[in-house]
């Protein structure tokens, strides 16, 4: 299985949702990640912490430019302390391979 960090998003076609095994096999890749359901739709969450809220607040915006230049935009909650971000696809209303790729590229911020 290729790298996630060493991927590129690309624009999700429908039918491109990943199985349970798929999702299962990417969670190995993102420790501290994992699936949640909201509104029916399952997303991949982690919560992020800081010492402080410009700490979180400057990995918001570190996450944001990511997510520019991958085009592929998450959830962002910036708190004191903690940054919850949220992939999904929206298009296909569940996960897609560009959200382990953005979570891969996301975790990589924070520990690097």
């Amino acid at each position: 299985m290729a790298k996630l960090t060493e991927m590129h998003c690309k624009r999700p076609q429908k039918g491109e949702g990943l199985s349970e095994t798929e999702i299962a096999a990417y969670l190995e890749q993102l420790p501290g990640w994992q699936v949640v359901t909201r509104e029916g739709i399952p997303r991949l969450e982690r919560v992020f912490k800081f010492e402080n809220f410009q700490q979180a607040l400057d990995f918001t915006n570190r996450v944001g430019a990511l997510a520019e230049e991958e085009d592929h935009h998450p959830a962002i909650l910036t708190e004191w302390g903690r940054v919850r971000v949220t992939f999904w696809t929206h298009f296909i209303k569940g996960l897609h391979l560009n959200d382990f790729i953005a979570a891969a590229k996301t975790e990589a911020l924070y520990g690097g």
